[in-house]
């Protein structure tokens, strides 16, 4: 998906970028292969594959859940920054907050940041588990997402205790996703989540299966989660 089939496409959704906005994406696509070189942020650098399956495939969440009306979102894991920056590229307005348990992330994102001129982002290194449990954090947030980060019936433990009563957890997944909701039906009930909406879809170009599962919070989480490190992956909530 080269730039302007990214512009048009967007377009066609719904999503109509600015001159800013496209220099931004230009600029994000440029630091992230030049600090690729320095640490492993992803496997993807080539421009048209990027564009498809990092910057589009994030910002697919908003063609099925309206953003303009979120004010905070916290990604978890996000890595390199994807979900939550090509979203906040899309809808300024965001409050985004990102956790990830590698410092050097963060320094990137820092860093990108700062390139990209983005306000109100927040970047905190932490185990997912451990910012669960911090009160500055657990259940601040309308939206929390996560995108390729680990399995279903775990990530509902990492992502379910930091949204608000009546606020969402985005889940994006590629294939599988159908199995990984039953494993993790259990979980999200327990962690007081409910299945709001699940969109279907494939990316353009690869035709590759993606699933947007909204879970929404209907009830407060239990102290006890998320559990320590580690716990959640060792011992999903069954």
């Amino acid at each position: 998906m080269n730039e302007q089939l990214f512009i048009q496409s967007l377009k066609d959704k719904g999503i109509e970028l600015n001159e800013t906005q496209i220099e931004q994406f230009r600029n994000y696509f440029e630091i992230l292969v030049e600090w690729n070189e320095k640490m492993n942020l992803t496997a993807i650098t080539d421009l048209e594959g990027v564009y498809l399956k990092h910057f589009y495939d994030s910002i697919c969440a908003a063609f099925y859940f309206d953003f303009s009306k979120v004010e905070t979102l916290c990604d978890v894991g996000a890595g390199a920054g994807f979900p939550s920056i090509p979203l906040k590229i899309c809808f300024p307005h965001l409050k985004i907050t990102i956790v990830d348990s590698l410092n050097k992330r963060i320094t990137f994102l820092n860093h990108l940041s700062e390139q990209l001129n983005l306000t109100h982002c927040h970047f905190v290194h932490s185990r997912a588990e451990d910012f669960g449990q911090n009160s500055a954090y657990r259940e601040q947030f309308d939206v929390v997402m996560a995108r390729a980060v680990a399995r279903l019936n775990v990530l509902a433990e990492l992502c379910i205790p930091l949204v608000k009563i009546e606020g969402n957890f985005i889940a994006l997944k590629a294939a599988a996703a159908h199995e990984e909701y039953k494993e993790a039906k259990k979980a999200i009930q327990v962690l007081g989540g409910a299945l709001k909406e699940q969109f279907d879809y494939h990316l353009p170009i690869e035709n590759s299966e993606r699933t947007i599962f909204v879970i929404e919070k209907t009830k407060k989480t239990s102290k006890k989660y998320p559990r320590k490190p580690g716990v959640p992956n060792k011992t999903p909530i069954k």
